[in-house]
């Protein structure tokens, strides 16, 4: 009988698959967006209303013309917002009139976002040598089970972090991100409760696969948000960087000693365990593993408890910061950053924590700090932390070669430290450090003259304020030439950077098109990760003790040390103070 062929690595495949999607959305520079149809889901009460293409060139639009200027065109929706489109050929439209933009539905573009997906992944398939017709109809099962908890996830009364805006009473403010957890709920039903449907879906219940594809696709995104965080308060970058490292030393070595030490868990359980609870999450998990050679069994356990247990931080962790470090704003967001686990429940908790914080400083001492400081806090903090994933990867490859699986006598040459490096983690990087390099120099440009055009658009408003009430001619005059030099000045200003803004509006168009991929790849992961997390045999692998060493070091002293280094670096420093 004819031995199977072995097909590719998930580990390379994750890496071309992520590569090929992240050079679609690269034709976004060239004019092309190529990946625009894909989904965007919202917080919604109206199930019809939450689905919508990621980007606005592919969404249905129609509206009354309030204000023509060129090829701009502002409409007024039926909900009374505002929108601003640009259009080919005004002639003949004029305020007052009906415009239509056509575009395509919500559900469209989820069926685009399945077919698109099914033929990437059936390829892969091919590529890993499984049954392609069992592969595709799997995938169409997983698929639409995990978008319905996405789906779910996002229903307002679960999702919405302000509930007025939202129009509801309450929420529990988890964020769509709480998707995930639904994701992960359904999934440990059908691999509990639905052995035959899991053991069909068995080729296509690939977690790692998932996982480390988004990763790929994620660094695009992290390469914008490092390039706009160039021009952002230095301090804080600083701070925030010097506040990981000092974190990750910490961390990550008592986790792993705590867990070798006194709860007796192997080194391939220890060392993804300890990057799951003391880095990002799920991602750093799954890097750790594949640095080290772990079963796949060890980060998706990992990956499970680092899920459960960054929603019971979101939930606690900004009432306290807000009932203890009100006074301190950005020790409360740098907090959230280095506390809470997974990059979406970091920044939805400084999300919180922001509109928490604000709310009882104004209250207490009636100061209005600006919005949005805490929240850029956590989420810088918690970028440094992921961008670090990669250098993590390999010096654990590096250490697992050089000292922890050496024979005595034995040199690790470097192509045993290449086998062992995670290959998704190249893609990461590429993907970083293409869209650093094309969008830093575009932000370094644009920032400090969109800063100066701010500077004059607020004189020229407080001059255009003073006019009514100014009678004398010769004042008036004056008042009117310091308001035309100004806008003059703006003219030549947005002029100026008008070039590197079209190079970062077509780098946003980009990162939110392939990030609508790497959203789904993630649901697919919590999804999946519930499917292979079978409660008899994880017991039998020891979840019960890697959840009390979880618990213990998360509650016990991670948090604490957290906020320690919290107050160290960011004690003192305030947002800007909203005035007049």
């Amino acid at each position: 009988m004819e031995e199977k062929k072995q097909g590719i690595s998930e580990d390379w495949l994750s890496l071309w698959l992520g590569l090929f999607i992240f050079a679609i959305s690269l034709f976004a520079f060239t004019g092309a967006d190529l990946l625009g149809w894909g989904i965007s889901t919202k917080a919604w009460t109206d199930v019809s209303k939450a689905t919508a293409p990621v980007s606005k060139k592919f969404q249905p639009l129609k509206g009354e013309i309030t204000k023509i200027d060129g090829q701009k065109v502002t409409l007024k929706k039926a909900d009374g917002k505002e929108e601003t489109i640009t259009v080919k050929d005004t002639t003949g439209l004029k305020v007052g009139d009906k415009y239509e933009k056509p575009g395509i539905s919500g559900f469209t573009s989820l069926l685009l976002t399945y077919l698109f997906m099914l033929v990437v992944m059936a390829v892969g398939a091919a590529a890993l040598r499984v049954n392609i017709g069992k592969f595709i109809v799997g995938f169409t099962i997983v698929f639409w089970l995990s978008y319905a908890c996405w789906l779910i996830g996002h229903y307002a009364y679960i999702a919405a972090t302000d509930a007025k805006k939202a129009g509801i009473p309450w929420s529990l403010k988890l964020t769509g991100e709480s998707g995930f957890i639904v994701a992960l709920i359904a999934g440990l039903v059908v691999g509990n409760f639905f052995p035959k449907l899991s053991a069909y879906l068995k080729d296509v219940i690939r977690p790692e696969l998932y996982i480390k594809t988004a990763i790929v696709l994620m660094g695009a995104l992290l390469g914008v948000k490092a390039a706009e965080s160039f021009g952002l308060a230095t301090a804080v970058m600083f701070r925030g960087l010097c506040a990981i490292i000092e974190a990750y030393l910490i961390y990550w070595a008592l986790v792993y000693f705590i867990a070798r030490k006194y709860s007796y868990i192997g080194k391939e359980w220890a060392a993804p365990l300890a990057s799951g609870i003391s880095i990002c999450g799920v991602s750093a998990a799954i890097a750790t593993g594949g640095a080290i050679r772990a079963r796949p069994i060890v980060p998706i356990m990992v990956s499970s408890l680092v899920v459960i247990f960054a929603v019971i931080e979101l939930i606690l962790l900004p009432f306290l910061a807000q009932t203890f470090l009100w006074k301190e704003p950005l020790v409360a967001g740098a907090w959230m950053g280095l506390a809470v686990k997974t990059d979406g429940a970091a920044v939805a908790s400084g999300a919180v924590t922001d509109a928490l914080v604000r709310a009882k400083a104004l209250t207490m001492e009636g100061v209005n700090y600006k919005e949005g400081w805490l929240t850029m806090t956590a989420t810088t903090v918690k970028l440094f932390i992921d961008i670090f994933i990669g250098v993590w990867a390999f010096i654990l490859a590096y250490i697992w070669c050089a000292k922890i699986e050496c024979k005595p006598g034995e040199k690790v040459g470097a192509g045993e430290i290449w086998n062992r490096f995670p290959k998704f983690v190249l893609g990461y990087v590429i993907t970083f450090a293409l869209l650093l390099i094309i969008c830093l120099p575009a932000t370094r440009t644009v920032q400090p003259v969109e800063k100066e055009i701010g500077t004059l658009k607020e004189e020229v408003s407080k001059a255009e304020k003073q006019l009514p009430a100014t009678t004398d001619p010769t004042a008036l005059a004056a008042l009117n030439e310091k308001i035309k030099a100004g806008k003059d000045k703006m003219k030549g200003l947005s002029d100026q950077i008008k070039e590197p803004k079209a190079t970062l509006a077509n780098a946003k168009t980009a990162t939110d098109g392939s990030n609508s991929f790497r959203v789904m790849f993630f649901v697919l992961t919590f999804f999946t990760i519930g499917v292979v997390s079978n409660f008899k045999k994880l017991w039998e692998e020891g979840i019960g003790k890697l959840a009390a060493v979880y618990i213990l070091c998360l509650f016990g002293f991670i948090i604490w040390i957290g906020l320690v280094i919290s107050w160290i670096f960011f004690h003192g420093v305030k947002p800007p103070i909203i005035t007049g």
